[in-house]
């Protein structure tokens, strides 16, 4: 059990199969007789280096993926992701969200919405010695969590000597193990290329996680340096990044049953949970986070119903929500017509079974497993009392609550300051005040508020938090009308809409805190102390989480190897490496076979000329015309717009380069069919199915559409 435990993880590890599994680039050798036999041509050890081809031109955005295509620092990734940014900078005048943006040279990019970052991962080392220390695992519960903050953030701190890198150290297979993720942060970011919504976002939300699919979801943006190549902040004076590697241009188009991998940063799966928190999810969770969503979105809509400035303000938010809306529900549905729970916790009991067949193996787990149930039904219960507590506070209350913490955290050494108030912090927390000028309006914010704050005060008391409740003027049996009052009275109160007035509070002390008469910053400072008291109990109750969580992980993975299974860790926004096979499916949801690929055809005959299918005119000429040059396809006989693959993907791997067996670029993942996404939480062989936009439309698109001739010859495409 000593062993090195990512080892032991992959020991047996030709036993998964080949489309299953978003493996960290160092244990590709261990999968490599998998990855010849699917049928890649490159050596799979050259995956394992981060610094050289292809895995340096993979970055993340934080939160998206994306890769590097051109030797002067142009990133391709997905519509929706650079969407954000294409909202900052349109206006009523200029919808660039409607009508696209095209630079055509340098000088006419736009600068990315604030906060905008490209990260190159440079390295990727195991500390869990250094996390978890052998004095570390003595403590339990706060000074246990407090111990491993104060040994990430040394260990972070030294990384980030290296000037210009942002060095995070994640947690992996539930605490058991962590590692130290070296990235070149990249600060000036600009939008270059995005194509109309009706091309970008073709479908709308209708096609979302749907099957057929035509939506062109790419889009551009551009790193840019100082002058002497370092990572800076935003200036006129900077120059475009040379990146080490870019991704080049397949040379031959895909066709079904052709080798495909995708290479990116995916965010969260939960293949590993046990069965309490499956039962917890998808009966209480998804289905309270399916209801609120549609009532935001209902309220946005009925809010921004008259005001396009402010529609177009909340448009990436909107985008956001309707994506998890769907993609929730849909896991919800397929939840219901499974035996997943009862699979799982055959398993889970399976697990026990096997730890109390052995004296040793039950007096190293069986307590920890019998605690983690104890703990999670804890964290479950809290979660499930402040569920309406969270969403009932107005934004900019947030924001003054943010902003109140950095200037306490500010007396401090910068080492003994909470995570996320650091030195390195401040930029992040400066871009999220900034970002508010182009995605913030008060009545939207008050209605979403007033929607949350009604049920919470319908909560009894015991239920409710007294110090919020003294903050807003809540109490027992007051009217929605006496509430809807006092929520107005708060606002009014604040100067906190005014950009300029956010700004000024940025590194102000706490006694000027302290002596505003600001309702938002006043409401900061009455919140912060017992904020403080609860964030120590989380912290209590995460430090014995953390402890039991990694010993159950520990005794899953020996479990598992002794059944001769692969364990790949979980997703959590690190690089990984998928890979699998362009494949249709025998049967779709509705008993139709689904086709590998779909075609501009498709387009045309889904194009409305309104709403969501409101395809650019052009476009719809040019496949009218058949002008497709050389992106048509032979076999086709049209131009593919989009392929589905068997490849393990989830939200975070948008943006995500697909490349062939020779490593070369064929298109973006940015999507799943919604009957597989369940596969966040049980993988499905047979169902499970990606959607990746196809680098052949991409590039018709940009030639005979768009006219983006100089991107073109940038990439090599011409």
């Amino acid at each position: 059990m000593q062993k090195t435990l990512i080892a032991l993880a992959i020991l047996s590890a030709t036993a998964a199969h080949a489309d299953e599994g978003m493996w960290m680039p160092q244990q590709l050798p261990q999968v490599a007789k998998q990855l010849k036999a699917a049928g890649l041509k490159l050596d799979p050890a050259t995956l394992t280096k981060l610094t050289e081809f292809p895995m340096g031109a993979i970055v993340s955005l934080g939160g998206c993926s994306a890769s590097f295509v051109s030797p002067q620092g142009l990133v391709a990734t997905n519509h929706h992701c650079v969407y954000g940014s294409v909202a900052h900078n349109s206006t009523p005048e200029r919808d660039l969200l409607a009508n696209g943006f095209l630079a055509h040279n340098l000088g006419e990019e736009l600068p990315a919405a604030p906060g905008s970052r490209i990260f190159v991962t440079k390295a990727v080392t195991n500390v869990s010695k250094e996390v978890v220390t052998a004095e570390v695992a003595k403590l339990s519960g706060k000074k246990r969590s407090d111990a491993i903050e104060k040994n990430i953030k040394a260990i972070q701190a030294s990384c980030e000597q290296d000037a210009g890198h942002r060095c995070t150290v994640s947690s992996y297979y539930g605490g058991l193990e962590y590692y130290l993720i070296k990235q070149l942060e990249i600060r000036d970011v600009r939008l270059v290329h995005a194509p109309p919504a009706g091309v970008g976002k073709f479908g709308g939300d209708t096609d979302n996680w749907m099957w057929p699919r035509h939506t062109g979801d790419y889009g551009f943006y551009r790193a840019y340096v100082s002058k002497d190549g370092k990572a800076a902040d935003y200036s006129k004076d900077n120059v475009p990044y040379i990146p080490q590697h870019y991704l080049k241009l397949a040379k031959e188009g895909s066709k079904e049953g052709d080798f495909v991998m995708v290479l990116g940063y995916p965010g969260r799966t939960n293949r590993h949970r046990l069965p309490s928190e499956v039962a917890f999810t998808f009966d209480w969770s998804y289905p309270a986070f399916v209801k609120s969503s549609a009532e935001s979105l209902a309220i946005i809509a009925d809010t921004t119903k008259d005001n396009k400035d402010t529609a177009l303000k909340y448009a990436s938010q909107v985008a956001s929500i309707n994506n998890y809306y769907k993609n929730r529900q849909g896991m919800l549905d397929s939840y219901a017509g499974s035996d997943m729970l009862k699979r799982k916790t055959a398993e889970h009991e399976a697990l026990k079974t096997w730890i109390n067949a052995n004296p040793a193996r039950k007096a190293e787990y069986a307590g920890d497993i019998e605690l983690v149930e104890k703990l999670i039904a804890q964290r479950d219960a809290e979660t499930q009392r402040d569920y309406f507590l969270s969403s009932s506070k107005p934004r900019l209350m947030n924001t003054a609550r943010m902003l109140y913490r950095l200037a306490n955290e500010n007396t401090k050494p910068d080492a003994e300051r909470k995570v996320g108030y650091q030195v390195r912090d401040v930029p992040r927390i400066k871009a999220s005040v900034a970002a508010l000028v182009r995605n913030y309006d008060e009545k939207v914010d008050q209605a979403l508020v007033m929607n949350s704050l009604s049920k919470y005060a319908a909560q009894p008391a015991a239920q409710r938090s007294a110090a919020f409740d003294a903050v807003i003027g809540i109490k027992d049996g007051m009217s929605k009308a006496e509430l809807q009052a006092a929520l107005e009275k708060l606002y009014a109160g604040s100067k906190l809409g005014d950009a300029a007035e956010r700004t000024s509070w940025i590194g102000k002390t706490p006694a000027e805190f302290q002596a505003s008469s600001d309702s938002f910053i006043q409401a900061a400072v009455a919140l912060y102390e017992p904020g403080m008291k609860e964030e120590a109990e989380e912290e209590e109750l995460g430090g014995k989480l953390q402890q039991a969580y990694a010993n159950y992980m520990k005794a899953k993975i020996a479990f598992m190897q002794s059944k001769g299974q692969a364990v790949y860790p979980d997703a959590n926004s690190t690089l990984r490496v998928t890979f699998g096979k362009i494949a249709g499916r025998d049967h779709g949801a509705d008993g139709t076979t689904w086709k590998a690929f779909t075609t501009v055809a498709g387009v045309a005959a889904k194009a409305t000329g309104e709403g969501e299918f409101n395809a650019p005119k052009a476009q719809l000429a040019a496949i009218k015309a058949k002008d497709f040059g050389k992106y048509v396809d032979p076999i086709l006989k049209s131009v593919p717009v989009a392929y589905l693959a068997t490849l393990d993907i989830t939200g975070g791997n948008s943006g995500s380069a697909a490349l062939n067996a020779k490593g070369e670029w064929i298109g973006l993942a940015f999507d799943g069919t919604l009957d597989s996404i369940i596969s966040d939480w049980d993988f499905n062989k047979a169902n499970t199915r990606d959607i990746q936009v196809d680098l052949r439309y991409i590039l018709w698109n940009m030639k005979h559409v768009d006219h983006a001739d100089n991107l073109l010859k940038e990439m090599n495409a011409e």
